[in-house]
């Protein structure tokens, strides 16, 4: 990276990740990262003091929502260029994060996110259907803009700027996919690298863990795929010439 370089914050959402969150924010360097964000929605284990022991500034968000987090996170990180995003269950490698940052740093890009299904996978780290999902995904989207990605991972490097432009307006857990919608419909530079995927540390996923979960975090995605496309679609129609 440049010697004079971007500020970086880390923004990491939480939700009773007392096993992890404490190793999680040790790894990742200082000298990459300047401000480490752990957005924690009302854990009820030793999530938040492990996090503070371990050197993270914590806000405390009360209402649910992993899209919520993100954005709170994003939106405290005022004295940052750059906002890194990754999960506090220990599955992503905070080690990748430079590999994240330097294209943004360096001008390459705006967008930088980090692909599991390109990268090397622990084994039971990823269900079949969650691979399935980020290439079908990826197919659409590159049928709607152009753009191919392979993943819809948490793992990912924006510019602060940039994202706080895109007008995201998803809570949940359609904030990577309508993130990357938007990115590829305003023209962002984007670029997708492999990055490596464990399993998680400890506790139960609130996404794959349970039938219920899966359907439900399932269910927004597809919600926030049909929103932002017709929203996009919607758009076209409006400025079209010959239309009245």
């Amino acid at each position: 990276m440049p010697e004079s370089r971007p500020r970086v914050a880390a923004v990491i959402s939480t939700l009773n990740e007392q096993e992890a969150i404490a190793d999680v924010v040790a790894a990742i360097s200082l000298d990459v990262v300047d401000r480490i964000i752990v957005v924690d929605s009302g854990s009820s284990d030793g999530t938040v003091a492990r996090a503070r022991a371990a050197g993270a500034g914590v806000i405390s968000e009360t209402r649910r929502g992993y899209g919520r987090a993100c954005r709170v996170g994003a939106e405290a990180a005022a004295d940052c260029e750059i906002v890194v995003f990754l999960d506090g269950d220990g599955s992503d490698c905070p080690e990748a994060i430079l590999l994240l940052v330097a294209p943004l740093a360096e001008g390459r890009a705006d967008f930088v996110i980090g692909s599991r299904a390109r990268g090397t996978r622990e084994r039971g780290s990823m269900n079949a259907h969650q691979l399935f999902a980020g290439y079908a995904i990826g197919a659409a989207l590159a049928l709607l803009y152009g753009v191919r990605y392979t993943d819809m991972g948490p793992m990912r490097a924006i510019r602060r700027d940039a994202l706080l432009g895109l007008g995201m307006r998803e809570m949940t857990y359609g904030w990577n996919l309508e993130m990357q919608m938007r990115a590829a419909r305003a023209g962002l530079r984007i670029i997708e690298i492999p990055v490596a995927h464990r399993r998680r540390a400890g506790g139960v996923s609130k996404v794959s863990g349970n039938l219920a979960g899966t359907l439900k975090a399932s269910w927004r995605i597809l919600l926030t795929f049909a929103r932002v496309a017709l929203e996009a679609r919607r758009s076209a129609q409006a400025v079209a010439p010959g239309r009245r």
